[in-house]
């Protein structure tokens, strides 16, 4: 009988492993790559890799279809220390599955390396019920919720572009979510900018976003930034971020936001109206053009109404 020193080397001879911080990497530059962690579900709830399957090593081989339906698809496999996905790799290499990596080290050395990790709460009774419409969407479900409630956004402005996007944020469950701007509310405002009421002229508009979001979810934790973005500012602000929804109205903070999210590796929501019209865009550092890409340079002073 083979020890399992033995057939944890006959597994080192056919599949390969990565460290780390090639992982993440490979993650962050898009690659379509399906991590698979081989855990018991307790072990999962109290730590993962953000994104990955959560399949028992016992069940592996039957629902791996689930997340993997092509033999083709690549896929990391971890456990704790390495071990135990090192022989469930092995396990579907047999099986037919041509592109498997093990996570060297495990979520062990993962976390030791300080990347991020995700841990999951219970969802409250009322969580449940509050986000019941999500969990029938595929495209979300309990575990994108779950993601939701952990995320961080940042939303440059609370006006016309920033007011609708704030209540939505928050509706949706999204758990914290900076919100930025130095005016206060005026009354002419008020016809488009639905996170602010009459009551509220002559306040500071994050002052009003702020009790507006929280009544609608207290689930938000929101963190009120009543300043301009600027240059000094800009990249101390956005690190703490998961991504930006630049809602502002003018040139110069659209150029800085752009700016900043491309050296931060921050993706860029880009949103802009004007009179019955608008544009929305998605700027993903290394996946695409950025705003100056598609715009090099800012029209003249005045050429354009805000």
């Amino acid at each position: 009988m083979r020890t399992l020193k033995e057939m944890l080397a006959e597994a080192r001879q056919v599949i390969p492993e990565q460290g780390p911080a090639d992982l993440k990497r490979r993650l962050d530059a898009g690659e379509p790559v399906v991590v698979v962690d081989v855990r018991d579900p307790d072990e999962y709830r109290d730590g993962h890799i953000e994104d990955a399957a959560n399949i028992s090593r016992g069940f592996l081989e039957f629902r791996i279809g689930t997340v993997a339906p092509e033999p083709t698809t690549p896929l990391v496999l971890y456990c704790q220390t390495g071990l135990r996905s090192m022989l469930a790799a092995r396990q579907l290499k047999e099986l037919g599955f041509e592109n498997v990596t093990n996570l060297q080290g495990g979520f062990q050395k993962w976390a030791q390396s300080g990347l991020p990790v995700a841990k999951d709460k219970p969802l409250t009774t009322e969580q449940i019920q509050r986000y019941s419409r999500h969990f029938l969407l595929p495209q979300v479900g309990e575990k994108g919720q779950r993601k939701l409630l952990r995320s961080k956004v940042l939303l440059i402005g609370a006006g016309g572009l920033g007011s609708p996007t704030a209540l939505y944020l928050a509706a949706a469950g999204v758990g914290t979510i900076g919100l930025m701007d130095g005016d206060v509310v005026d009354v002419s405002n008020l016809q488009r900018q639905i996170l602010h009421s009459t009551k509220d002229v002559g306040r500071p508009k994050v002052e009003s976003g702020t009790e507006a979001i929280r009544a609608l979810n207290p689930d938000v934790n929101v963190i009120s930034l009543p300043t301009r973005i600027d240059v000094d500012n800009v990249m101390g602000i956005i690190k703490d971020y998961d991504l930006v929804v630049d809602g502002s109205d003018n040139f110069d903070t659209r150029y800085l936001m752009n700016d900043a999210c491309y050296l931060a590796g921050k993706t860029n929501i880009h949103g802009s109206i004007f009179q019955f019209e608008g544009m929305a865009s998605v700027f993903a550092p290394n996946q695409g053009p950025c705003y100056r890409c598609l715009y090099p340079t800012p029209p003249p002073p005045g050429l354009v109404p805000s």
